[in-house]
């Protein structure tokens, strides 16, 4: 038995709600997973995650490896536990981290620089795994070649053969029967390179898929064809995982394709410096017209920031520096994205999806 499968509960043209079953517990989706770097979002606790009714929070293999190291999470019981979180945890194979560093890459593996203290590290596909298995995450990714956007074919070429190459030797280590194990799809804005990665990736046969290298500096336009031409050679009894997406309208327009999962740090990372998700778009609200608004930051949104703060007095907290204001906005954008992902999903049981997609496209399109 794999130890994830997907079941649909409800389709609406290609979009699509269900549950994922893990061999510790279920999510359900369409699902947007909140990203815990260090084994925490910043400002954030695992009791907030409980509250805000997060399923699975992201870790990172990159950075955790370095600080505090897997076999020090392996010895305090796991990501999960080590972090105090009960829900369920997917770790990402650190690749993406990897390629921003600018690694030397050969057929074999990775070799980079420590982001804390300059020393040399080297990942390979087996020890990405190795490193997984002891952070112990219910899911955990592959390590793949994420190139840059915009590439010349020939690097996004190398990419898919190595990722594929990698891809093998990832599963042939891989030995926790408890712990499911995605492949990634590269290929650029390729189509056809989609389709081939795609088709290679399931060859070799996983619980979930990712589809990674999206969302990386091509736009919107360009990501959806080669996003649906990876979809379509993807098994339906499978989570599709587009990773590292985020924003709303790439959210509704990636669910309508027959995504089931994202993360992305992008709710916190703005929430931190100033900027509201709300249903009329990004509101700043270090902005001097919100100086004596007692309207909440969305009056449509049922989080606890919006039932308790005016708009005032978080701008107030960022005026004079104060740090409760970086939590409260994280808070409040990662609540709101989570209850986008209950529309969606409440949208294609209903049969009105395109409604939706619609009404989100003309605020954030």
């Amino acid at each position: 038995m794999h130890p994830v499968r997907f079941e649909a509960t409800a389709v609406d043209g290609a979009a699509r709600t269900g549950v994922a079953h893990t061999a510790r517990g279920s999510y359900n989706t369409p699902c947007f997973m909140p990203v815990g770097t260090r084994g925490a979002i910043k400002y954030l606790s695992a009791a907030d995650y409980e509250r805000l009714g997060a399923e699975i929070v992201l870790g990172n293999t990159y950075h955790l490896m370095l600080r505090p190291g897997a076999e020090t999470v392996a010895a305090l019981g796991g990501l999960g536990r080590f972090a105090g979180w009960g829900g369920l945890t997917l770790t990402d194979s650190g690749g993406f981290q990897v390629f921003s560093l600018e690694p030397k890459v050969d057929d074999d593996g990775v070799t980079f620089k420590s982001t804390y203290d300059g020393s040399s590290h080297r990942f390979t596909p087996e020890l990405a795994v190795h490193t997984q298995q002891l952070l112990g995450a219910d899911i955990q990714m592959v390590l793949d070649v994420c190139p840059p956007l915009p590439s010349p074919t020939e690097t996004v070429r190398l990419a898919v053969e190595r990722t594929s190459m990698w891809a093998a030797r990832a599963k042939a280590a891989h030995t926790r029967d408890d712990q499911a194990l995605f492949g990634i799809v590269q290929g650029g804005t390729d189509e056809a390179l989609r389709a081939e990665s795609a088709q290679r990736t399931v060859a070799v046969g996983f619980d979930g898929y990712g589809i990674g290298g999206l969302s990386v500096g091509e736009t919107r336009q360009e990501m959806l064809p080669a996003l649906a031409a990876a979809i379509a050679h993807l098994p339906a009894d499978r989570p599709r995982y587009l990773m590292g997406v985020g924003d709303p309208a790439s959210l509704v327009e990636a669910v309508g394709l027959g995504v089931d999962q994202f993360d992305c740090v992008m709710q916190t990372r703005i929430g931190r410096h100033g900027t509201a998700l709300t249903s009329q778009g990004k509101v700043h609200m270090k902005n001097a017209k919100h100086v004596l608004s007692d309207e909440p930051l969305d009056a449509d949104c049922a989080c606890e920031v919006c039932a308790r703060h005016s708009r005032g007095y978080i701008r107030h907290l960022f005026q004079v520096g104060e740090p409760t204001a970086s939590r409260l906005m994280s808070l409040h954008n990662i609540a709101w994205t989570l209850q986008l992902m209950q529309r969606m999903r409440a949208s294609i049981v209903a049969g009105s999806f395109d409604e939706l997609r619609r009404e989100v496209l003309s605020v954030w399109g």
